[in-house]
């Protein structure tokens, strides 16, 4: 496996080693956001919030991912300094769930996902970035690693929460599952950091306020950029609504156990653990636009058929191929973005990308509860179907560049 890896990427075993330590932090992340989801129907049961306020508390979580992004790419691409940014978003997030452990209100739940929002935002601009400046001919396939991290963590999560379910109460659960995250923080911390501060101090670590407030406002004004950030804003809006009302509609009216439920969580993210790295290497080989739009309409396509199933084993077979789609086009979507950036603002596009999908994302959690409450949760995923044919359309139309202007 490692010479036909090698053969396609040109990248030796050792010289991989970087890209899959950072993937490692980008599943501790992925793991306390898939612990929340596969909570939240039991702190819903147990704290008699309605659908809207369920899903109210996912919005606020996006909306203060969306806030972070306002200094978070900024912070990257003028100081430096990405390893530590990582560490430090994985202890700020770890910390948040352990604490949520300690809430027996809603009231005192909002100040911990608000924290957990921001500290999922503060990890990707520096994340991505530093993959893209040590990979930058191999930019597709390093990112479907970091991504296949993420994949790892939406896997584990829900069967290690659901099954911890079974001993402890939510608020227990959610104190044990951080531990872990702690532990990936001090890796990251003992492996790359030196590297990264030596390397940050070589290149510059950025032009100065002025400089990057310039070249902010390029960003702004460039169309690819602007229609890929909407693009990924439209497909992020589904991966929300889904990522929230599949486990409420698994527990609230198919009746699973929290176990199956999270088998159910596991098998959407198995999809793009495979697929993944395939779509990135296929990215970096045939472009980005003909993968994304292939990734896009298979997932329309299934999301549209979960309307018509009522059976447990036919809706986790069909989440299971969409997950397939949903989650492989994640590094395709980075890797465009940071192609169309120059270097020096790879932070700040990775912020804007990101910040375009907090803002959109934070509108499908609370509209899509209320729908719920008035016309059922199948209704929902209508909604999805459609703001995901809205990304395909977008991607459709994107413009033809390829490379950042020079």
């Amino acid at each position: 496996m490692s010479s036909i890896v090698q053969r396609l990427t040109g990248l030796r075993g050792k010289g991989q080693g970087p890209a899959f330590l950072v993937a490692s932090g980008h599943a501790a992340t992925h793991w306390i956001i898939g612990t929340f989801y596969v909570l939240l129907p039991y702190i819903t049961t147990e704290l008699g919030l309605t659908y809207a306020q369920a899903g109210g508390l996912v919005s606020v979580f996006h909306a203060a991912a969306f806030a972070a992004n306002a200094g978070s790419g900024a912070v990257v691409d003028i100081r430096g300094r990405r390893v530590l940014v990582q560490s430090a978003a994985l202890v700020a997030g770890a910390a948040s769930l352990m604490a949520m452990g300690l809430a027996d209100r809603a009231f005192w739940l909002v100040p911990l996902v608000i924290l957990i929002g921001v500290t999922n935002n503060l990890w990707h601009p520096a994340a991505i970035s530093y993959l893209s400046r040590r990979y930058p001919g191999n930019r597709g396939y390093a990112l479907s690693i970091h991504t296949l991290g993420a994949s790892l963590g939406d896997v584990l999560a829900p069967v290690a929460a659901g099954a911890a379910l079974l001993w402890l109460s939510w608020q227990g659960t959610a104190a044990a599952m951080a531990l872990p995250v702690f532990g990936v923080a001090a890796l990251l911390l003992l492996t790359l950091n030196a590297l990264d501060r030596e390397e940050g101090r070589g290149a510059g670590a950025g032009a100065g306020l002025g400089g990057y407030l310039k070249d902010v406002k390029a960003l702004l004004r460039d169309r690819a950029v602007v229609g890929l950030c909407a693009m990924a804003g439209f497909r992020s809006m589904t991966q929300s609504g889904l990522l929230v009302f599949v486990p409420l509609y698994l527990a609230g009216v198919l009746k699973v156990s929290p176990v199956v439920l999270g088998i159910a969580l596991m098998s959407m993210q198995l999809g793009g653990m495979i697929s993944g790295p395939v779509a990135g290497v296929a990215s970096d080989r045939m472009g980005r636009q003909p993968v994304t739009l292939i990734c896009l309409s298979v997932a329309t396509v299934m999301i549209a058929i979960l309307t018509f199933i009522e059976g447990i084993a036919a809706f986790v077979a069909v989440v299971s191929v969409l997950g397939l789609a949903l989650f492989a086009v994640r590094p395709v979507i980075h890797s465009w973005a940071l192609d169309l950036a120059p270097a020096n603002m790879s932070g700040s596009v990775v912020s804007l990308l990101f910040g375009t999908q907090s803002a959109l994302s934070a509108l499908v959690p609370v509209l899509g509860g209320m729908i719920a409450d008035q016309w059922g949760l199948r209704s929902v995923f209508y909604v999805l179907a459609v703001t995901m044919l809205a990304a395909n359309v977008l991607v459709y139309f994107q413009p033809r560049r390829a490379t950042a202007p020079e």
